[in-house]
Formats: C-alpha cells, structure tokens, sequence
C-alpha cells in the first residue's frame, strides 16, 4: 500500500521539482512518513510552481535561454577579476609602490582566497541588477560597473573567511588549506585579510568617487563591515570565552549571531549594491532588507543542518560543528528539547571529536526528532518567504527574490 501511494503522488508531482530533489520512492519509507510528508507535499505545489516556474514546456524554455545569458554573464564577470586585480597591484591610483616581493606575495594571496569560491554573492549583484534593468539597454560600461560591485562582494567575503578560518582553527577552506595553514603564510593572514578589506575600499573610491550615490555606497559598506564583525564578535564570545555551556545557546542569540555574521553581507549586500547602481534609494526598501535578511537566517540553518545529516560526497566536507562546539541551530533546538539524561549526554559530548562523542549527540538529535523538526521549518518559512514575496508591488523586485528563494530552497548543499 505504501509503494501505491508514493507512486500515486509522485504521479502528480511536476516534473521539475523530482528532479530537484523530491523523488518520493527515495525520500518516502514508511506509510506513516508517506502521509505526513503527502500532507504536507499538497499544500507546497501551488507556491513552488509560483516559485520554479509554472508550467514545464514554458518553463523549460524560459531557463533554456536564460542559462545562456547566466553563463555569458559569469564569464564576464570572470573576466574583469583579472583587470582588478591588474589595477590593484599596478595602478597608481591605488597611492602603493609595490616591490617585486610584495607584488608576488599579493597576486598568490589574491588569486588563493578571493575567486576560488561559487561566486554566488558576486554573481547575485549582477543577476539582480540585470533584472531591476529589466526592458532598458545595459551597456558594457554600467554592466562592468555591476562586476566590479560583485568582485566587492568576493572581496569582501574573502577577508572574512581568512580571518574566521584563523579565530575558529579551521583546517580547510574550499577543499585547499586554509590561507593560514600554508607553511610560508601563518599568521601573515591577519594582516591578508585586513588587506582584502581595505581593497573593496579603494576599489569602490577609484570607480564611484565622482557618482552622485557614492556616499551611499560608502555608508552602505561601513554599515556592513560592522555588522558582520558585531556578528563574528557574538560568535567568538558565545562559542570560545569563558567555560563551555551549552546553556547559553538559544534561539535568540543564535539568530543575532546569523544575522549579523551572515545575513548582512550574503543576502542583502548584493541586492543593495544592485539598488543603487540602478539609482535607487536603500530606505524605500525596508522590507525587502527584512525578507533576504531572513533568507540569510534560513540559508544557515540550512548549512547546519547540511553540516550534520548531509552526504560529504554532496557538500563537499565532512561536517565538524559538534566538535567544534558551534552554536548550531542543531544543538539550540536538542537543548530546548531534550529531557534530563539527553541534556546529560549532549552536555559530556558536545565539543569533542572522539567519533563516539559525535555518535552520541546525533543520537540524541535523532531521539529528539531534529531531522522532522528541520523539515517543518523549511515548509514554514517557505510559505512565509513565498507570501512575503507575492506582497511585494514591484515586478523586478518580485523576480530577484524569486530567484534567491530557489537558488536556496531544499538544497543539498
């Protein structure tokens, strides 16, 4: 009976969300998980179709002819990080005389650390600002300007995870080690990734200075850049100081620590750039900050939950947040939960990387329901984000947050 229901709702699945991930012979295993997750399936159709793209024919050939445009896009982009770069360790504009040294010692460290990525934030600059564009002429000169906003966006990224990869001890970093753990760089890092911040700001004065929202963008990248080191802060002081307890990891603190470390620069940065390159102004966009500043929230429960039960072979790394001690959204849930013995197994076990340290807490995640839990979340915040966005009264602003959700929604890593 299960397997005839499973295939009977999987008839009515549309194609393109089963091959995004919902094939519910693999997904369904027993008849009670088959109707709970069927029950849940039929209210989602309806807004995932607004989402993925209606009906498949159209649908299909719609994304057929913008992965064309997407790719030309990302070549571009690819491109004018050689030129900046060029600028950055050439050009007299930039008031530095480098010696041959320190020309080479840049060049490595810049071509290590600030490409090596998927680019997502970068390319979302241009992706968003092509569509605020929607039905206007984008000549090469204000489509540059995008990509340099973009490589901003990478830039600035690439300092972060530097200096998060020094304070947290991390060993790798985009399957290479970490910058600092090369032999020849150390603890040069620090000031690396000092260096990588201070760029954005030169770039940004040598393409803006003379543009009527240079001060904006300024104001923008100062309120950033505090935002995300107020959140490294909570983080640091959460997880590292003072004795370890896990008392102190709930809801509350863990959404600032997110949001600020995160959210700021990964989800809203871009669409700012994007906004005021089209000459808008940031403060008649105050709910749309709110919504992609909760896409940010989303997208890092997502990372710890992908950090614990995801496939190392998918996300590319073996999960560490349990040894480490990090305040995931994992752990603040289980200790929300968890009666007086799992309290006591999470409490002896969290933070160490004995493999039987880490069985016991997944144990205990799995006892408490967190896999279910997650799953719900999802299902909610999606319907949350999805009517957020219909409310929206802008068309271009509609398309680019259509785009974020599912880029983001039910990924795998």
């Amino acid at each position: 009976m299960g397997a005839q229901l499973a295939a009977s709702i999987a008839s009515h699945v549309p194609w393109g969300l089963v091959s995004a991930g919902l094939s519910l012979a693999a997904a369904l295993a027993s008849p009670g998980e088959i109707i709970r997750r069927a029950s849940r399936l039929e209210g989602e159709l309806k807004e995932l179709l607004r989402v993925h793209g209606g009906a498949r024919a159209g649908g299909e050939q719609k994304q057929g002819g913008g992965a064309v445009e997407v790719e030309q896009n990302k070549e571009r982009f690819l491109r004018a990080y050689e030129r900046l770069k060029t600028e950055v360790l050439n050009d007299r504009a930039f008031d530095f005389d480098f010696t041959d040294e320190t020309k080479q010692w840049v060049a490595k460290m810049l071509d290590y650390n600030v490409p090596g990525g998927k680019l997502n934030r970068g390319l979302s600059v241009i992706h968003s600002y092509m569509l605020l564009r929607e039905g206007t002429e984008v000549d090469d000169d204000d489509f540059y300007l995008a990509c340099v906003l973009g490589w901003c966006v990478e830039w600035f990224q690439a300092s972060a995870l530097v200096l998060d990869d020094i304070t947290d001890n991390a060993y790798t970093r985009r399957d290479n080690l970490c910058w600092y753990k090369l032999p020849t760089v150390g603890l040069s890092a620090i000031n690396d990734g000092v260096l990588l911040k201070c760029h954005v700001q030169a770039i940004i004065k040598r393409y803006f200075k003379e543009k009527s929202y240079f001060l904006d963008f300024m104001e923008l990248w100062n309120e950033i850049g505090l935002q995300t080191a107020m959140g490294q802060m909570l983080d640091l002081i959460t997880t590292h100081t003072g004795a370890k307890d896990l008392a102190r990891y709930r809801i509350q603190g863990y959404r600032c620590i997110v949001k600020y470390k995160t959210s700021y620069y990964s989800f809203y940065l871009p669409v700012a750039c994007a906004l005021l390159l089209n000459g808008a102004k940031l403060s008649d966009y105050v709910e749309l900050k709110n919504v992609l500043i909760e896409m940010g929230v989303y997208f890092q429960i997502q990372d710890d939950y992908l950090d614990c039960f995801g496939d190392p072979e998918v996300i590319g790394k073996v999960g560490t947040d349990i040894e480490d001690y990090k305040c995931s959204w994992l752990i603040v849930q289980a200790m929300e939960l968890a009666n007086e013995n799992e309290m006591k197994i999470l409490c002896e076990n969290y933070g160490k990387s004995d493999p039987e340290c880490i069985a016991a807490v997944k144990n205990v995640y799995r006892e408490l329901d967190i896999q279910d839990i997650f799953l719900e979340y999802e299902s909610r915040i999606y319907k949350h984000l999805v009517s957020a966005i219909d409310a929206e009264p802008d068309h271009a602003i509609r398309e680019v947050l259509k785009i974020f959700l599912k880029k983001i929604y039910r990924r795998k890593k």
